[in-house]
């Protein structure tokens, strides 16, 4: 993995940044959050020019970003494939240089992990993955925030994972190693296990294991986690349906965890398959509009860390 040079600081995976780093990052978006509903945005990103490129579609990385540059006193330049030469051959080497030429830092939202690599390699400024084939470290930051806040310190907590082997998963896994909580990856037998995911798995062991029984997985449980079934192109299959559906998050599953367990989801949620409507909408479990909302306030804080300002 990529962990940047002397000179630049990027944001690609959580276990390219130390814990020190990662609480440090924590309590800079705590504070900025606090520093908001007071209506004090500092400028502390003045005259920055955040570009951000958009492989697949965004809600929530796009507004949280454009919002948090903007706040800080800096501005965003949006691109995405279907409106710039990435979409007729430009090269991302090319594309990395002219934009260092603009451009302060680069988030980018991609289907190969591969180029946030490439981009930096090319260009020398500081990368924040906003979501890759690989993992997704904005959303996970922003759900440790989540729960810190509304269920205490995460160390030692029994987080479950129910559905499928994916991008989220990926960097759970990082974080449950990293910040000392139990990790169960509860998902149907049908799912091949990647390489990368076995090769995190064992260096997370201690933290992580794997089940099959949502049921026994899910049984005094702090906080119960999914996502999509489908996700980064694949696509649903009669077999996989119906592979899935025991794990469907619903007030059965979540009646097995502890009395005030939480529930967790990075959205967009596909209701009736991995949630249904009256876990997502209940305030006594969901902490989904949570999450969501503090992206803004941690990708305000990465931003911040990656150019240096904390």
């Amino acid at each position: 993995m990529l962990k940047g040079s002397k000179l630049t600081r990027n944001f690609l995976n959580l276990s390219d940044i130390n814990k020190p780093e990662l609480r440090s990052i924590l309590k800079r978006a705590s504070d900025l959050k606090k520093q908001r509903k007071k209506n004090k945005n500092l400028a502390t990103l003045k005259n920055i020019n955040l570009a951000m490129i958009f492989e697949k579609p965004s809600t929530r990385t796009r507004v949280s970003f454009e919002l948090a540059i903007k706040e800080l006193g800096g501005r965003s330049i949006i691109l995405d494939e279907a409106t710039t030469h990435l979409s007729r051959g430009e090269t991302v080497p090319d594309t990395a240089r002219v934009l260092s030429k603009y451009c302060n830092i680069l988030m980018i939202r991609t289907t190969n992990h591969k180029k946030l690599i490439e981009y930096h390699k090319h260009s020398n400024l500081p990368i924040i993955n906003g979501l890759s084939n690989l993992s997704h470290p904005c959303q996970i930051l922003a759900d440790i925030m989540t729960f810190n806040e509304k269920r205490g310190p995460i160390k030692n907590k029994k987080f479950v994972w129910l559905g499928d082997l994916n991008n989220v998963l990926y960097s759970w896994i990082e974080a449950a190693f990293i910040f000392n909580f139990s990790l169960i990856i509860c998902f149907p037998k049908l799912i091949k296990i990647s390489k990368e995911f076995k090769e995190k798995i064992k260096v997370a062991s201690k933290n992580v294991k794997i089940a099959n029984n949502p049921q026994l997985a899910c049984k005094d449980s702090d906080c119960i986690i999914t996502d999509t079934w489908f996700s980064m192109g694949k696509k649903p299959t009669k077999n996989l349906l119906q592979a899935f559906k025991p794990y469907q998050v619903n007030k059965k599953i979540m009646r097995i965890a502890k009395k005030n367990a939480v529930f967790m989801h990075c959205l967009p949620a596909t209701r009736g398959n991995e949630v249904t409507s009256d876990v997502i909408d209940d305030s006594n479990y969901s902490l989904v509009w949570s999450e969501a909302e503090n992206r803004l306030h941690v990708q305000k804080a990465i931003l911040e860390w990656c150019l240096k300002k904390i």
